[in-house]
């Protein structure tokens, strides 16, 4: 009984898996829209840690609650909406550094795993992805390929931004997230 429960995951891994493979085959018959954009440093509340990927959906949901618990418990003012940086690391082998934020106006009090943080400036190409973070890798798969087709991408951890998530609505039909890939710019701009 056990061997054929570890065989009925398995399978349905693969079976998720090649659902997965022919969605990323599938090419939209629209292009998404994909935007340069300069993004300043931001103060934040942020929490950080190494984390597998199989882990980063629960990781996620857990770290921006006590995010925004402690942004309301230290009456902070939000600047402007969660996100998140992931180090390529953890795209390319499985494991690597990954934080969320909040930006923040005020201090910030270390308390729990809750620590001031500033997101770095950046160049980015972004494409908004709608609905469920778990099949988000569409979107990256699409600006991964703009960025690579048009020789831009550079190193630098992968950003994302909540404009419409779990802390709105648990209806993740309506989530509206942006990534965005470090690029760099050819105009002048740094």
């Amino acid at each position: 009984a056990a061997h054929l429960d570890r065989l009925e995951a398995e399978l349905a891994q693969t079976r998720a898996a090649v659902d997965s493979l022919r969605n990323l085959l599938r090419r939209p018959e629209t292009t998404p829209a994909i935007e340069h954009r300069s993004v300043a440093a931001t103060p934040a509340a942020g929490i950080g840690q190494v984390i597998d990927r199989e882990d980063v959906l629960a990781w996620w949901q857990g770290a921006l609650g006590e995010l925004h618990g402690t942004v309301r418990a230290q009456s902070l003012r939000t600047t402007g909406p969660a996100g998140g940086l992931y180090a390529s690391e953890l795209f390319q082998h499985g494991r690597g550094e990954a934080t969320v934020f909040v930006p923040v106006e005020g201090s910030v009090r270390p308390i729990g795993r809750v620590t001031p943080v500033v997101v770095p400036e950046a160049e980015l190409a972004v494409i908004t992805h709608h609905g469920s973070l778990a099949d988000d890798d569409l979107s990256y798969a699409e600006l991964g390929c703009y960025v690579t087709t048009h020789e831009i991408s550079i190193d630098g951890p992968m950003r994302e931004y909540y404009l419409c998530g779990l802390s709105d609505t648990p209806d993740q039909a309506k989530w509206r997230t942006e990534i965005g890939w470090p690029i760099f710019r050819a105009d002048g701009s740094p």
